[in-house]
Formats: C-alpha cells, sequence, structure tokens
C-alpha cells in the first residue's frame, strides 16, 4: 500500500493481516528459542502476555529460570567457538540474509508490535525496516570489526586488533523492542560475539521472531539465543551466569544499577542505555515553528515511551505564554485510538501497571502546585484498555517531581527560564542526563549551550535524527557506554596489543 491508500483501508488491512498471525500465536504459545531449536521451560511454567489494547491473551511464553539461562549459555559458549572463526566476509554475508529476512516479514512484525506494546502504526510502520538497516549496517562492519592502529616506536611496531570478547547477554526492553533487540544483537553478531538475549516480559512477540528469522536466513545454532522470563528469575540468572562475559541492556536505571551489582563477582562488562528527563530548551530567537513540531513529537510519539523524549520543555519567559497557548492546541489535537490505525497519534500504554504509574504523576503535579494544563485522565479507546489522554503541565518549577523524574509517558511539563545561564543550569539539575535539543538563531549560544549540557546526545534545532556511525549513549544515571558505529565494537570486543620487535634493542642481562 501506499500513501495514496485511504487510511480506512490501511486500519482494514491490519486487522486482517494480524488476525491469522494472532491465532497461531495463540495456539502454539512461545518457547524459549536455544541451540536453533523452539523449546519449552525445563520447569514447563509459563506467563501469559496481553495486548494492551484490550487485554486480551495474546499467547502463553515460557517463564525461563536458571536453569533455562544455562542451557542457553552453555549453547552460546559451544557455538561461539566456531562463530568468531568465521571469516569476516561470511559473517557479513549472514547478517544481510537476517536483514532480507526482516524486510520479507516487514509488515507481519510492524502488526504484531502494534497489538503487543500498543504503539501506533505511523511509527512501528517503519520499525522493521530500521531493524533491518541495524543488520545491514554492522554486517558492513564485519570486515573492519578486528581493525587497529599501528603506533611505532623506535624499536618496535605495536600493532592493536580487536578480538570478540565471547558470549554476551543482551536484556532489551518492551519500548519498540524489535528494533532495539536489533541494535545489540546485530553488532554483537558482527563482531564475533554469540548472544543470550532476554526479552522483556511485557512484549515477548517479536524477539521470538527476530530468533527464528536468524535462523531461517543461516545463523548457526547456537549462535542466537532467547529465554523470556522475568527479570528477578531469567534476567538476574543471565547477569549472574560465568559463561557471560558482557552485558548490555537497555532499560531504566535502578535495574541498571542492580544489574551491575549481579554481574560484580563474575567481573561483567556493562553496557548500559537508561533513563532520561531530557530538556528541549526552546529560546525567542528560534525557528518556533520547527521548534513547536519537534516538540510535540518528541514527547507525544511513541506515547512518550521513549528514554530520548524531550520530557521537559524549558522556554524563554518572554515567549513562553504564547508558545505554551500553540502548544496546548495541538496537544488537545492529537488523536488517541487503536494502534493499528494510521490515523492514530497516540496509542493505549504497554500494561495497566505502567499506565497507572503515568496517571500518578498527575495527582503529584497537583500536589506540588503545577496546572494539569491539558489531559491528565486515562480515556475510554478501542477495546477499553490502557488509555491516557496527552499530558501537559505547567506552572512547573524545577524542583517538582514532574521536573525531576522519568514519567515515560505521553507526559510533558512546561519550565520558563530568563537566560542562557539559567536555561543550563535548569536543564543540567537533574540525576539523568541523556539527550538535550537546543532551538536558537543563534548559533554561537547553540554550541556554547551544547557544550555545557551534561548529556550525551544533543540535537540543536532538530528532533532526534538517528545516525548509525554516531554515538548513542548518556551520562549520569543515563548510562555507560556507547552504542553505535565503531562504539559498538569497543564494547563486545577485547582490544588486544601485539608488539613486534625489531631484534635491535638492548635486553637487560641479569645472573650472568
Amino acid at each position: 500500500m501506499d500513501k495514496a491508500t485511504p487510511k480506512a483501508d490501511i486500519y482494514k488491512a491490519n486487522l486482517d493481516r494480524a488476525a491469522p498471525l494472532l491465532a497461531k500465536l495463540k495456539d502454539e504459545g512461545i518457547g524459549h528459542f536455544i541451540d536453533g531449536k523452539v523449546v519449552p521451560a525445563i520447569s514447563g511454567a509459563t506467563f501469559e502476555t496481553k495486548s494492551p489494547i484490550d487485554n486480551t491473551v495474546l499467547a502463553k511464553v515460557a517463564r525461563g529460570n536458571a536453569e533455562d539461562i544455562d542451557r542457553a549459555a552453555t549453547s552460546a559458549a559451544l557455538a561461539f567457538k566456531s562463530w568468531r572463526e568465521i571469516a569476516p566476509a561470511m559473517r557479513r554475508k549472514l547478517l544481510h540474509r537476517v536483514a532480507d529476512a526482516i524486510e520479507d516479514h516487514a509488515d507481519d512484525i510492524a502488526v504484531l508490535e502494534c497489538i503487543d506494546t500498543g504503539q501506533a502504526y505511523r511509527f512501528m510502520a517503519k520499525a522493521a525496516i530500521r531493524a533491518a538497516e541495524n543488520f545491514r549496517f554492522f554486517a558492513d562492519k564485519c570486515t573492519e570489526a578486528r581493525d587497529g592502529l599501528n603506533t611505532p616506536s623506535e624499536e618496535h611496531w605495536n600493532i592493536s586488533t580487536r578480538v570478540p570478547i565471547g558470549p554476551v547477554g543482551v536484556i532489551t526492553p518492551w519500548n519498540t523492542p524489535f528494533m532495539l533487540s536489533t541494535w545489540k544483537i546485530a553488532p554483537a553478531l558482527a563482531a564475533g560475539c554469540t548472544v543470550v538475549h532476554k526479552p522483556a516480559e511485557w512484549s515477548p512477540i517479536t524477539a521470538h521472531w527476530l530468533a527464528k528469522l536468524a535462523k531461517d536466513a543461516g545463523i548457526p545454532d547456537g549462535v542466537l539465543n532467547t529465554v523470556h522470563g522475568f527479570g528477578e528469575e531469567a534476567g538476574r540468572a543471565l547477569t549472574e551466569h560465568p559463561a557471560i562475559k558482557a552485558i548490555g541492556f537497555v532499560g531504566e536505571s535502578t535495574t541498571g544499577s542492580a544489574i551491575m551489582a549481579q554481574g560484580a563477582p563474575t567481573l561483567k562488562r556493562v553496557h548500559f542505555e537508561l533513563g532520561g528527563k531530557n530538556p528541549v530548551i526552546v529560546f525567542d530567537d528560534a525557528d518556533l515553528d520547527r521548534a513547536l513540531d519537534a516538540v510535540v513529537f518528541m514527547i507525544y510519539s511513541l506515547n512518550g515511551e521513549r528514554c530520548t523524549s524531550s520530557s521537559r520543555l524549558l522556554v524563554q519567559q518572554n515567549i513562553a505564554e504564547t508558545f505554551t497557548a500553540k502548544l496546548a492546541a495541538r496537544v488537545r489535537a492529537l488523536k488517541v485510538g487503536h494502534p493499528l490505525d494510521p490515523a492514530t497519534e497516540v496509542g493505549p500504554l504497554i500494561h495497566e501497571r505502567h499506565l497507572a504509574k503515568v496517571c500518578s504523576y498527575v495527582d503529584i503535579a497537583r500536589q506540588d502546585g503545577a496546572i494539569i494544563a491539558v489531559g491528565g485522565k486515562p480515556v475510554a479507546g478501542p477495546g477499553g484498555g490502557h488509555y491516557v489522554e496527552p499530558t501537559l503541565v505547567t506552572g512547573a518549577s524545577q524542583i517538582m517531581r514532574v521536573a525531576q523524574e522519568e514519567v515515560f509517558g505521553p507526559f510533558l511539563t512546561v519550565i520558563p527560564f530568563g537566560d542562557e545561564a539559567d536555561a543550563i543550569a535548569i536543564a543540567n539539575d537533574v540525576q539523568y542526563g541523556l539527550t538535550g535539543y537546543v532551538w536558537t538563531g543563534d548559533m554561537g549560544r547553540a554550541l556554547r549551550v551544547a557544550d555545557a549540557l551534561e548529556a550525551g546526545m544533543i540535537w540543536l534545532n532538530s528532533e532526534n535524527v538517528r545516525h548509525l556511525p554516531t554515538p548513542f549513549g548518556g551520562m549520569k544515571a543515563s548510562g555507560i557506554g556507547r552504542d553505535g558505529g565503531d562504539y559498538s565494537f569497543d564494547f563486545y570486543m577485547e582490544t588486544k596489543h601485539v608488539s613486534l620487535a625489531r631484534g635491535t634493542h638492548k635486553i637487560q642481562r641479569l645472573g650472568v
């Protein structure tokens, strides 16, 4: 279907596409994927995954524990011995086949992701394509993964190279789970590592698909294993398993702290992409129409359930009233609806517990003296699921909880500022440091603010636009390490130094 296809027709086509997929899913359930096979939990235990659209059970899922993780880690360790030796050109070919398989099933993946997570189709329609791009990008870097430097000294040539670290654990979140899984798994496989993947229990469906597509594409058995389950059971067992050399985790900050502690006895290397309370700073000399578009997009797209969302609007005082009034009108006009409807801009939140969390911040805002300018209530949606009105909070100050804590929903807090120094001070006065967005017509000021912000990624006069070679990650409580481009290999590989002597240097002689 192209852009000319009526939205009603796309909606119906999405529903028709989903029906047989869901019937098969409910009939077969979701097992672990270990050593190239779909297997039940050793204990036989399962849990239910439900759709946030109407709370219906989508499938029974294998509930993994330490025994299942041990089985998967053992498989990954055995497969690592051969996977690391595969010629980079062959590894590249296999990863391109995975990308091909993802593209071939992109429409199926998109509708399943919508139903499993509540994300709107207008965003998920491209998520599988982005996932394929992740595999293609890192496939093409296979041949340079081991690249290093020659740093000659007077008597030696000093060569560095990189080697894969070993079997790694990847723990991924429930928001846009398919794309984020490939963002972690593709570079690990390209580096020559094998993987045990523990997807979020609230959105397990597309992780199951990824493992099967990789198998069909020719990825050898044991190279990519998936174990489903809960963090305190399967997740903890993965972070503590001695065969797993590193853990890549995307999620919230307190869980990251727990994973670091759990991995400490086995000296796990960790890479964390964690939470954010990201500021978008709008100065009075900015292109205010473009800034308004970016502000709305970066908090209300993807249901606000994204780590890079700009959940704090810092707007200069002399334009705050006018800008906020235009913003409020846009927020009121956002369409909340069924995620498979292409007209929908905000779908249901992932889980009833998360809906309750997001709504709790409405009461918190009022208790602290802020104003709920728009939204703030659960709303009846198609199927009666976990829908909430897009929310805009005004009259806030930096000391309020809604200005400090990550809500992770369609929830924006507006804070006026005076001058450049004031904006920087407010922006940095949080525990997080993932992203920052700056809107101004003064490029000198833009660069000064970008340099002063305590965040790992800054966009000037732009929303978040991903470029795969660039580093992705945060400071402070927002993470450790960087994804993207060559930065991913810094995590999944060990750097090895080899010194080649010219045979001319003097060696001290002892005991002569």
